[in-house]
This record gives structure tokens, sequence and C-alpha cells, in this order.
């Protein structure tokens, strides 16, 4: 399976100057970037509507399914910026399988290998400025919610998987 992620990037990004001040000690988790990776399932459409847009908050009703039954799993991986420019991801193939198999186990439907792949390269790609140099990376964490407003005894029909980056410091 292959999606095509629409890329809409911010209209405000973080300004060259604040992103540097925030780069000097940006700690852990502490500092976001300006982006985030999104793709929606249900049963209907299956995996769509695979987007890089503006990091933001999502809007879930109390009732939603990650709230009461802790369907919710998630990754994390690193990207390096190499001295000659380049990046580095470090094994996202297996962070994949891992995502992939923690779905399986949780009853949750599968997000495909390549598209978990393709999510975290666009991230990477879009908001590479945020990235440290040196000894620093930047901190991707993968995570798919089940979305669906439902009290019962199922697994939910809806889910939302999403990517935020963290620069992270030396």
């Amino acid at each position: 399976m292959s999606l095509k992620f629409e890329i809409q990037p911010v209209t405000n990004p973080t300004s060259e100057k604040e992103r540097a001040a925030k780069l000097v000690d940006p700690g852990f988790g502490r500092v976001f970037t300006d982006h985030m990776a999104v793709v929606r399932y249900n049963e209907t459409k299956g995996w769509h509507g695979a987007r890089i847009e503006p990091r933001a908050s999502f809007s879930l009703d109390p009732a939603a399914a990650v709230f009461h039954y802790a369907q919710e799993i998630f990754e994390g991986l690193k990207a390096y910026k190499r001295d000659d420019g380049g990046v580095n991801l470090f094994r996202p193939d297996a962070n994949a399988e891992r995502f992939r198999d923690s779905a399986e186990r949780m009853a949750m439907p599968r997000f495909p290998e390549e598209v978990f792949i393709e999510a975290v390269e666009q991230l990477v790609r879009i908001d590479r400025a945020w990235m440290p140099g040196g000894e620093g990376s930047l901190y991707l964490r993968p995570f798919m919610i089940a979305s669906e407003v439902f009290l019962g005894v199922k697994p939910s029909a809806e889910y939302i998987f999403a990517i935020i980056a963290s620069p992270v410091g030396s």
C-alpha cells in the first residue's frame, strides 16, 4: 500500500533566530518542530488522508476509545545530521515492523510499513532545519490512537496515526 502525502506547510514558521535559540539547549521532549505527519483510518476508507501539516492539538471526544480502553501504541526513532549535510535515519524499517507488530497485538489495524517510513522521511524533510548538529538528533515519535467515540467491548473502527518531532541536544 502506498499513500501520497499532501504537504501543508505552516503559514507562520518559527523564525530562524527563534529556532536557533531553542536549539541551544532543547533538552528532551520540551521543544517541538513546526509540523507533524497525520494519517487517518476508518473501516470504510482504510488508511487515508496522509498529510504533513502544521503541528496542532487534536480535538477528541471524551468518549474516544483511547481514553477508556488504552488503545494506543507508539515508537521512537532518531534522525541525525551528517557532517556532509545529509541525514541518517537509524533503522526506520525496524521501527515500522515493531509498530506493525504492536498494532496486531492491540487489535488495531496494521499500519503499512512503507507508509510509516514515508511519513518519517517527509516529516524530516520539511522540518530538517530543526535538526541540531554535532551529537544532537531529531527525535521522532510515531503513535496511533483509537479515536472512535464509543463505550463497549470491541476494537475501535477509527484511528489516528501521527508523528511529532522534537530536537534533542547532545
